[in-house]
């Protein structure tokens, strides 16, 4: 448009000239003056518009081919070569990250250390796996497209599970077989329902399964999230077993055991790696079927032991079901003990606590413990990389807020995360400590989840009295004790938090792992910041440089907030510094090599699960 508008101009001035020509020239001379002053004109526009914002883009390529960080590419260039500096920057993002990693790769060489990257993984699967892709069945998908007005959209669902797993499908390609979950998802995938994901850089295959509402209503909300979901947690909220919704269950199962022998047809040894318990029954559905496959189950919620689990109408079918995979894996070593524990209580079988193996109708499943981490591999990461130019102050501006210290937390709304107590040990906090009152104030990142359930309902509900309640105790013009953030966040909104809080709540009453402990860790490259990490995480058992409580016991939790603000820099930084160096050791790259690798070496049995 501006160099249109610039060539009309042009054209403008120079009929001016003309006409002034028309007096003291010929008509033959004439002409020429004017195509003269027409090229003249054009040339100039040309190589100032055109020509000049392309060498200026060449030579931005050139200082990221040298190893250069360059500025951005200023917004001229970006207009005028539209889609072309779109792909152009992608591919700068892709020489960018290969450069790190090669960095990385190299000075681990030369350190002799064992760090994991996305490259070492690649190799190490391609290595084990001989080449052959591998497969990945969850419910929720890693991307879902939602209409908004006339447009179609992606995004990414709010997952720790979709965090963890798709750095490993990035690295390694494959195929995501998932549930399609959004109100767009049937127009953006081709006549197999498939679709090639991340959207903006293609690098593996997304199979969606669809299911109808009466399907999703009992296995998802129904069977999973009242019945396994609380008989897991054991957070004190009562499991509801329906014998409808064990019948979807069952049928959603077998529904995704079909799409599952559909991708794997034809393959040799295929790999199949489910995720949590959504799919308990999928292992023996595919393994009756697809006997040379090579299945393994991972677990992202806690088991529990086997008097709790008990309650479960169903509970020899469920472990039945996870029994045909080849392995089934846990974030903990105890988790795979109660698991162990479970089997002998329920089911006739042969177990090796030696060996932690269960020998069932000559199925032999190995149980074992896969911390599961996130993607981060040195001092920088794909996250903490990230400029955030934002200030502290800035956070709490648009609110009409502001404070000396700032804590968050980031949380679905579930009972299970212990965000109540957590309040309550804020509130308590302030209560025995009225100096930081005015000056403190805790940020609540909720993402609204299962808002079908009647229990998420009333939690929900519960959770918005206490924080009016709170704020009401002590609230000023400009401060607020408690900030609730109640929507879905996309890891944009997140980081700028991460960055500049001065303490980081995690207060689950009991959790698998949580990813949002680690995702804090990693995006401290500053080495401030403070974690306060309840003992009932898998997280607690790596991040021992966390203030480590117990969430139901709100006096010490309000102690270990005073603890966190007032904790000597030099301290703060050790702790990070330890704690960072436990993820960048442990990342999600050696969790799936763990695993991937346990998987390569199963001696198939040449017993048919039935």
């Amino acid at each position: 448009m501006l160099i249109a508008f610039k060539f009309v101009f042009f054209l403008i001035c120079a009929a001016s000239v003309m006409s002034l020509s028309e007096s003291w020239l010929p008509p033959f001379p004439r002409a020429v003056f004017r195509a003269a002053l027409v090229g003249v004109a054009v040339l100039v526009l040309f190589y100032t518009d055109i020509m000049a914002p392309i060498r200026r883009t060449a030579e931005w390529v050139k200082k990221i081919r040298l190893g250069e960080t360059p500025e951005n590419l200023p917004s001229k260039e970006r207009r005028l070569l539209g889609p072309l500096v779109k792909e152009v920057s992608k591919m700068v993002r892709s020489l960018e990250t290969a450069r790190l990693a090669a960095e990385e790769e190299a000075r681990l060489r030369q350190s002799k250390d064992s760090v994991w990257t996305p490259e070492r993984l690649k190799e190490f699967v391609r290595t084990k796996l001989g080449g052959r892709p591998l497969f990945v069945v969850s419910n929720r998908e890693p991307y879902m497209h939602v209409k908004k007005g006339r447009d179609i959209e992606w995004m990414v669902p709010p997952s720790g599970l979709v965090t963890a797993i798709e750095p490993i499908l990035e690295a390694c390609g494959g195929t995501w077989i998932a549930q399609g979950a959004g109100d767009a998802d049937r127009e953006t995938v081709d006549e197999k329902d498939r679709l090639r994901v991340p959207p903006e850089d293609p690098k593996y295959t997304l199979r969606r399964v669809w299911l109808t509402p009466e399907e999703e209503e009992g296995y998802y909300y129904g069977f999973s999230n009242e019945g396994i979901w609380p008989l897991c947690h054991i957070a004190h909220t009562r499991p509801v077993f329906r014998e409808k919704n064990w019948t979807y269950y069952q049928s959603v199962n077998e529904k995704f055991a079909e799409v599952v022998l559909q991708e794997i047809d034809g393959m040799e040894d295929p790999c199949v790696l489910i995720q949590d318990y959504h799919f308990a029954l999928l292992p023996r559905l595919v393994k009756a079927r697809r006997p040379d496959a090579r299945v393994a189950i991972f677990w992202h919620i806690p088991w529990p032991n086997p008097e709790s689990f008990g309650i479960c109408p169903w509970q020899k079918e469920l472990l039945i079901g996870m029994l045909g995979a080849d392995i089934i894996g846990f974030h903990t070593q105890y988790h795979c003990n109660n698991f162990m524990e479970t089997v002998d209580r329920f089911l006739e079988s042969r177990i090796d606590y030696e060996h932690f193996t269960v020998n069932r109708e000559g199925q032999i499943t190995s149980v074992k413990p896969f911390p599961i981490s996130i993607s981060f591999i040195g001092n920088e990461s794909s996250s903490s990389a990230e400029k955030v130019t934002s200030s502290k102050e800035d956070l709490l501006k648009p609110y009409g807020l502001s404070a000396e210290w700032i804590g968050v937390g980031v949380d679905r709304l579930d009972y299970t995360k212990g965000i109540l107590e957590r309040f309550f040990a804020i509130e308590r906090f302030l209560k025995k400590n009225p100096n930081y009152q005015g000056k403190f104030t805790f940020v609540e990142l909720a993402a609204p989840s299962r808002s079908l359930i009647p229990q998420y309902r009333q939690f929900a509900d519960q959770i918005d009295k206490e924080v009016e309640r709170i704020n009401s105790l002590f609230q000023t013009k400009n401060w607020k004790p408690i900030l609730f953030l109640k929507k879905n966040h996309s890891h944009k909104d997140i980081l700028p938090f991460y960055k500049h809080a001065d303490v980081c709540l995690v207060t689950s009453l009991h959790d698998g792992m949580n990813l949002v402990a680690k995702e804090f860790v990693m995006a401290r490259d500053d080495e401030k910041g403070v974690l306060i990490l309840s003992q009932f995480t898998g997280a607690s058992r790596e991040l021992k440089d966390a203030i480590v409580v117990n969430p139901y016991d709100i006096g010490q939790t309000a102690d270990a907030i005073r603890e966190a603000l007032e904790m000597p820099l030099e301290e703060r930084a050790e702790r990070m510094k330890r704690m960072r160096a436990v993820l960048r050791e442990r990342n999600v790259y050696r969790w799936a090599a763990d695993l991937m690798g346990e998987l390569a070496q199963v001696r198939l049995s040449s017993a048919v699960v039935s």
